[in-house]
């Protein structure tokens, strides 16, 4: 039985408590100490040891599977990326806080440095008029000069087997922990350095002459969706990154840095610079609007509404740099003239229409032609002097199933096409026999390569790269 006193305590308390709650003490006590905790640096790295109890099917009664990846398959042991990114932040990043590896940076920036610096193609016509060869290496590589019906026709001609491309158990790695969304050889004929970008926002750089360990170097320098990646023309050591976060950032090797070139409130899908033009950017941000940036001015002196929704790719003629290609979700590509772009609306050269969602359109390295690749399951070919000869090639894009983004990508001549398939393979397209004409398959493609990229300098190394973050690099035997 309560006492007197204990009764008045009780009493107490419950009188205290209904004041308490009249005056909602207990929530504002919680918001005020939210205010005053420390706020989370963006930069902070992240716990790269995540406890994690893990426990294998022996140690619990079962068969352990039998599988595996195959002998010499190459995966990345780095870190795996935390799904929270932190909001977009416009100040310069370090490497120190943008890598994600435990390997030293050291061999990564020496290789990058000690690169020559120099044009991408090296030159060895006599005629300035003419196009550009390729360097090559390889034996099985024949370089023959097609006799023009006209000086625009030059054509230089790249011969070698198909079938000798094949793909090594030491050429197959995972570079980035996402989905691919754009891979590119680094265009130096001394280093195989391939590139990459997925949807995390991780950029990784895997150099496959590296012997000591796998030479994987990620970064993070985005919050989204890494769009592009274009290779500085004369100076390798520096790389540039756009991304659906808005921001362009460039990698400075010598300053060891993601500086930050642009930021935008809209989501940028596509980036490019036009050959011979190092000062200018040209990228696709929100609903179809085009930007031309100026590096040295840090601004924008020339933007327009080229398509209804967002802008795929921009790609200029090797030949005629003032000639431009744009593809967008409006199943339409576009080609432009710069030089007859003002103020006003921009008026079209020639329109590609499609069925559906056009992913990609890239000229022909002679910049003779143009092909399209469409979720429409058709790639398209432009041809002819002013290109009025429209043509579709059927190919499997897209099923219900799958909703993979392939992006059709030339060779190192007009001959061939090369696209991934649904069927973890490398088809090669004929464009003027408007035919699938050899499929490059191989046991150890696990997944399927929507990204596909040609070295530009060796040929025969081609590399596919896959939504597992994989990259797997084709060589001639």
């Amino acid at each position: 039985m309560a006492t007197e006193y204990e009764r008045k305590r009780l009493e107490n308390i419950r009188r205290n408590d209904e004041k308490m709650a009249a005056l909602n003490v207990h929530a504002k006590a919680a918001l005020l100490s939210a205010a005053t905790k420390r706020p989370r640096n963006l930069y902070e790295k992240k716990n790269t040891k995540p406890a994690i109890i893990r426990q294998s099917q022996r140690t619990r009664g079962l068969n352990p599977e039998s599988g595996g990846l195959p002998d010499g398959f190459s995966v990345n042991p780095k870190r795996t990326h935390n799904a929270t990114l932190p909001r977009k932040s416009s100040a310069p990043m370090p490497f120190d806080v943008a890598y994600e590896g435990e390997d030293s940076l050291t061999q990564f920036v020496d290789t990058l440095l000690g690169i020559a610096r120099g044009p991408l193609l090296v030159k060895v016509c006599e005629d300035d008029n003419e196009a550009p060869m390729l360097s090559t290496r390889s034996s099985n590589v024949v370089v023959n000069r097609e006799e023009p019906d006209s000086p625009r026709d030059h054509v230089n001609k790249v011969e070698f087997d198909l079938e000798s491309l094949s793909l090594e158990p030491h050429n197959v790695a995972r570079v980035v922990p996402g989905r691919i969304l754009v891979a590119k050889f680094l265009p130096c004929e001394n280093v195989n350095m391939i590139a990459a970008g997925d949807k995390l926002g991780s950029v990784g750089f895997w150099n496959l002459d590296k012997e000591e360990d796998d030479g994987i170097y990620q970064f993070t320098p985005h919050t989204n969706v890494v769009s592009s990646l274009v290779f500085q023309q004369n100076s390798f050591s520096r790389v540039i990154s756009s991304s659906y976060d808005g921001l362009i950032r460039l990698v400075d090797v010598e300053k060891l840095v993601f500086d930050l070139v642009c930021s935008r409130d809209e989501a940028i899908y596509s980036l490019s610079q036009r050959p011979n033009d190092e000062q200018n950017l040209y990228f696709g941000e929100g609903e179809g609007m085009f930007n031309i940036w100026d590096l040295r001015a840090g601004k924008s002196f020339f933007h327009w509404k080229l398509h209804k929704y967002r802008i795929n790719t921009i790609d200029f003629n090797p030949q005629n740099p003032h000639v431009m290609a744009t593809s967008s979700e409006d199943r339409t590509a576009y080609l432009w003239d710069l030089r007859c772009m003002g103020a006003n609306k921009p008026i079209t050269l020639t329109t590609v229409h499609h069925g559906r969602a056009v992913h990609s359109a890239y000229f022909s390295p002679s910049g003779l032609s143009l092909a399209t690749t469409s979720r429409d399951n058709y790639v398209g070919i432009l041809s002819g002097r002013n290109f009025e000869n429209p043509s579709m090639i059927y190919h499997k894009n897209s099923t219900n199933r799958c909703s993979s983004n392939f992006r059709g990508v030339w060779g190192w001549d007009d001959s061939y096409i090369f696209i991934g398939n649904l069927s973890k393979g490398i088809d090669v397209i004929n464009p003027k026999l408007k035919r699938t004409v050899m499929s490059l398959q191989s046991p150890l493609m696990k997944a399927i390569p929507c990204r596909i990229h040609c070295h530009p300098l060796n040929v025969g190394m081609l590399a596919g790269s896959t939504a597992g973050g994989q990259v797997y690099v084709w060589t001639t035997k």
